[in-house]
């Protein structure tokens, strides 16, 4: 059997599951940097199972039937949109979910208010200019009586919530399915997706992107904003129109923006986000941590086992 890791950036796949226990007649190989997108199929055509890191590569339709060997396809978490599952199920390629930690959550959440911290306190900007030799170049704004808008209240969106409620913030929420009772119960007040962009002084985005949620966050909704709010997206760069977001942020028709997703990841060296100064840039840590990691690694050896056994667990494309 022949297995593929993919994605391990931090070289850690070996260090956090012990994949000798698969025995000898396991060969893994493991890609510790991003394959080009014209190189996917041949260098993972001779693989029988393949461990793919959320959706960092994609599977669709045609990649899936240039893979004739592959039988047993595990994801990083228990959903991956960049998976086409009917292909899968067509070929009798099994795809099985690998679970994260339970803290997954509070570390994107923890992310998030990295992001707001450091766009209402001007910590990039100041650290430079502190390097540089200057000295108290910018304004920090207080967050205590500010509004903080949030789309989509689930668990990352509760736990931004609490947050925000701690340091004295007025919070509000919108999502298509959210309800007065839901939100009272997270202790902040459910408005329409129009007042949410308009009155808020930074919106923070907590959505499932699906069909429905895609580009969610359009130009119209940019456009309601203040010129003084700031747009935190630790979720899915498809939530938002790209092009609206750019010609918002490069005419500063809002603020800034913190970002931790993008379209295209990793993000390309020239992508001329790069080159904005009202944005936050990180390179999608919402959910990269060490026991997040563990998590990972070891449910997918037991996918893999459990496959061997004839018994595979948490099927995603039953």
């Amino acid at each position: 059997m022949k297995i593929a890791i993919l994605d391990d950036y931090h070289d850690v796949a070996r260090r956090y599951a012990d994949w000798t226990s698969l025995g000898g007649d396991a060969e893994v190989r493991i890609f510790n940097n991003f394959i080009p997108a014209d190189e996917v199929e041949a260098s993972l055509e001779p693989f029988d199972v393949i461990v793919a890191m959320r959706e960092r590569t994609p599977f669709p339709a045609e990649r899936i039937r240039a893979l004739p060997k592959l039988r047993l396809l595990i994801t990083t978490g228990m959903r991956n949109n960049a998976i086409d599952m009917q292909a899968c199920t067509a070929q009798g390629i099994v795809v099985c979910g690998a679970p994260g930690s339970a803290d997954a959550n509070t570390a994107t959440a923890e992310l998030a208010w990295a992001h707001i911290l450091g766009l209402f306190k001007h910590l990039p900007a100041e650290d430079a200019a502190m390097r540089r030799g200057m000295w108290q170049t910018a304004m920090p704004e207080p967050l205590a009586g500010k509004r903080l808008g949030l789309l989509g209240l689930g668990k990352l969106g509760q736990a931004v919530a609490k947050v925000g409620l701690a340091f004295g913030m007025d919070v509000v929420a919108w999502s298509p399915n959210l309800t007065e009772e839901r939100a009272q119960e997270a202790g902040v007040s459910r408005v329409d997706k129009h007042e949410l962009f308009s009155t808020s002084d930074v919106v923070s985005l907590h959505l499932i992107l699906s069909d429905r949620s895609r580009h969610i966050v359009d130009a119209a909704a940019l456009a309601a904003m203040k010129p003084t709010a700031y747009l935190v997206n630790t979720s899915r760069a498809g939530l938002v129109d790209q092009d609206a977001l750019m010609d918002a942020l490069v005419k500063f028709r809002i603020a800034g923006a913190g970002l931790d997703v993008y379209p295209e990841e990793p993000l390309s060296p020239t992508d001329t986000v790069r080159d904005l100064d009202n944005v936050i840039l990180t390179p999608h840590l919402g959910y990269v941590s060490r026991e997040n990691f563990e998590a990972f690694y070891q449910n997918a050896l037991d996918a893999v086992k459990a496959y061997q056994a004839g018994k595979p667990v948490r099927v995603l494309n039953a």
